[in-house]
């Protein structure tokens, strides 16, 4: 099978607590962002907002999930990430461990709020 065409697909490629996650961070996606619309962007799932602009990505991987936000997103939360291997706008979540939900609807938020108030788009 090739690469993903919808977020569905891209979440069957992975079985255990991948699956799990992904399927936990998706939800949390829809419940934050309702406006927001799935769609496959580089190959990863992303939720986007109405006006076309990304407002997160997720990607799986052997052992985390990867969330991506833009850089001022996940810099604006660095002092919460403390206990998180983060990487210049992405969040790693390692399977096994607690997801930080309230954290992350807070960065979700953020990030709405950053693209419709002061127009900040994609990386």
């Amino acid at each position: 099978m090739g690469r993903a065409q919808t977020v569905d697909e891209y979440i069957e490629g992975f079985s255990g607590p991948g699956r799990e996650l992904l399927e936990q961070l998706r939800a949390l996606a829809h419940e934050a962002v309702p406006q927001a619309s799935e769609a496959i962007k580089w190959g990863y799932p992303a939720w986007v907002h109405p006006s076309g602009t990304i407002l997160l990505m997720v990607s799986g991987h052997a052992k985390h999930v990867s969330v991506a936000f833009t850089p001022s997103t996940r810099n604006e939360f660095d002092a919460d990430l403390a206990g998180f291997a983060t990487g210049k706008g992405t969040v790693k979540l390692p399977y096994g461990q607690p997801v930080p939900v309230d954290l992350l609807r807070r960065m979700i938020a953020f990030r709405v709020r950053e693209h419709e108030d002061e127009g900040v788009l994609w990386m």
